[in-house]
């Protein structure tokens, strides 16, 4: 997901009060509830996204939505986020929120996409080399299967990328291929 500018400015404003009234795990908490509704409900997006329908609407739909299920500060932003017609960056702002959080407590997100599921021992691996790239750092592992990869695997650690797989080999030789300059003489 590309996440906006604003959205970030909306999060580091959020991570900062959170902070400051030391709730930053509920807020937390809060805005993966708040990203998985919206994912979850096509409907919910496009209300957010209308701008035939009224704020204070809006406002009252999703207090209905979120009501006792969300803190008071994550409510109050969400209030403060529809009244300046920002709502439909909810989902973003939640997702901003999120890579703050892993930032503050030290989570290094490991992406592995695979052909097939992978084993114990191939966890441990992918978990080992991503704690040789950032000691002292905690490490989630997400993982992906994807059969097109062939073979092998990606491994995405933070912005780095290792590529792996026998698709992009595949491609890499095509790439060579098309480069020889050898000419069948007939």
């Amino acid at each position: 997901m590309n996440i906006a500018p604003v959205a970030y400015r909306y999060a580091r404003s959020l991570m900062d009060l959170s902070l400051e009234r030391s709730v930053v795990d509920a807020v937390y908490e809060d805005m993966g509830l708040l990203a998985a509704t919206c994912a979850g409900s096509r409907e919910l997006l496009v209300l957010l996204n209308s701008p035939v329908v009224k704020a204070d609407k809006k406002e009252k739909v999703l207090d209905r939505i979120f009501a006792g299920r969300i803190g008071a500060i994550t409510n109050a932003f969400i209030g403060i986020l529809v009244r300046k017609g920002r709502e439909a960056l909810l989902p973003q702002v939640a997702a901003a929120f999120t890579e703050l959080f892993k930032q503050h407590k030290g989570i290094v997100t490991t992406e592995v996409t695979s052909a097939v599921p992978l084993t114990d021992d191939a966890r441990k691996r992918v978990v080992e080399l991503a704690t040789a790239k950032h000691p002292g750092r905690s490490i989630e592992l997400v993982e992906k299967v994807d059969p097109s990869l062939i073979g092998g695997v990606t491994i995405r650690i933070g912005d780095e990328q290792y590529d792996g797989s026998v698709s992009r080999r595949l491609s890499d030789l095509r790439r060579e291929f098309s480069k020889n300059p050898y000419i069948p003489e007939i």
